[in-house]
């Protein structure tokens, strides 16, 4: 059996694939993965010795610009490479995380007649989503409550998908990396693989306040110019070996909310501060799934229109305040093994092909 993954544009669409790669390998199903040519997916997969494909990919946007001319001749490049790659690779299935690159992964297979499955994040589908919709056969959804319109086909709540070495991560090793003691928590402050600039700059300006209370631990997305660091203070770029360490390690975790991120925080019951990103800058998906977390009791929110150094600190400190009420509500949330979950599907379908 050969599964094709793909997805891409941001380490959020890479990271729960492979979770959902990793399982199929140790059932001993070949996995190759299909992603972009800009190097972020490559840079993520190819370490992990799954063989890696690059093709053409526009961006999908939601909105009129010119740019979008240049970018649907590279989405008709992109279905072509596809489509002549998926005939030398033969796939039984392609399982698809979304991003702008997965969807002519997606009719490419279509079109060869390969069974897709599509794992869709946030609580309402993206656009490659939704644009792969008519060409798939099983969608699974992160959240209970997603709606997929007009799709016919199978729609399983399955969870997000949360890679094992993140399960398995060890604090004592993660505070040995960082150079921390016991004797203060650690505020892991992260902005996702491309990072954050309004929330870059909000720490730099609250960092001698969060110095006094807190050890810090500040991923600061990939590419960009790092701060320098000093006691209690370690900034990254972007971390993929020893993320899990640093995760357990933390005592309180600020984040983006990207769905993959609410979810892997969730899943280790972390106590935690959400920052999505405004809907300027968005679809609005990170609000809904700030808001879901939130109605839960799981976390608390800071808009990011109110971002600022005092607002920062004020809204860790109320956190901090609450965080035995906040750890009673997280030790009630539950998910199902979704990179197991996905798994069988794949599988099932695969079955039903052959």
């Amino acid at each position: 059996m050969h599964v094709v993954v793909t997805g891409g544009g941001s380490a959020g669409h890479v990271t729960p694939a492979l979770a959902v790669a990793d399982v199929l390998r140790n059932r001993g199903v070949m996995v190759s993965f299909v992603g972009g040519r800009s190097g972020l997916e490559e840079g993520i997969v190819a370490p992990r010795g799954v063989p890696y494909f690059g093709i053409t990919g526009g961006k999908l946007r939601r909105y009129f610009s010119l740019e979008n001319l240049l970018d649907a001749g590279r989405v008709f490049v992109g279905i072509w490479q596809a489509w002549r790659l998926l005939g030398r690779l033969r796939p039984d299935v392609v399982f698809s995380k979304g991003g702008f690159v997965a969807f002519p992964v997606v009719l490419a297979a279509w079109l060869r007649g390969v069974p897709v499955v599509v794992h869709e994040s946030d609580f309402s589908p993206g656009l490659a989503n939704r644009l792969s919709a008519p060409f798939t056969e099983v969608i699974c959804t992160s959240f209970a409550d997603t709606r997929i319109d007009g799709f016919d086909g199978v729609v399983v709540h399955t969870g997000s998908p949360v890679r094992r070495e993140l399960l398995e991560g060890d604090a004592s090793r993660g505070r040995a990396r960082l150079g921390f003691d016991d004797a203060r928590p650690v505020l892991l402050i992260t902005g996702g693989s491309l990072g954050a600039l309004d929330l870059n700059r909000t720490v730099a300006e609250a960092l001698p306040q969060l110095l006094q209370r807190w050890q810090v631990v500040h991923v600061c997305g990939s590419g960009r110019e790092l701060p320098q660091a000093q006691p209690g203070y370690a900034p990254f770029g972007y971390v993929d070996d020893g993320w899990g360490d640093m995760l357990a390690c933390a005592d309180l975790v600020v984040s983006r909310a990207g769905a993959n991120a609410v979810f892997e925080l969730l899943a280790l019951r972390k106590l935690q501060l959400l920052v999505p990103l405004p809907a300027t800058a968005s679809r609005g998906d990170q609000i809904e799934n700030a808001a879901y977390a939130r109605a839960q009791g799981y976390c608390h929110v800071l808009r990011n229109e109110a971002l600022s150094g005092d607002a920062l600190v004020q809204a860790l400190d109320d956190v901090w305040a609450d965080r035995e009420a906040f750890a009673r509500r997280l030790s009630t949330f539950e998910s199902p093994d979704a990179a197991e979950c996905v798994t069988d599907i794949i599988q099932d379908l695969a079955a039903e092909r052959s």
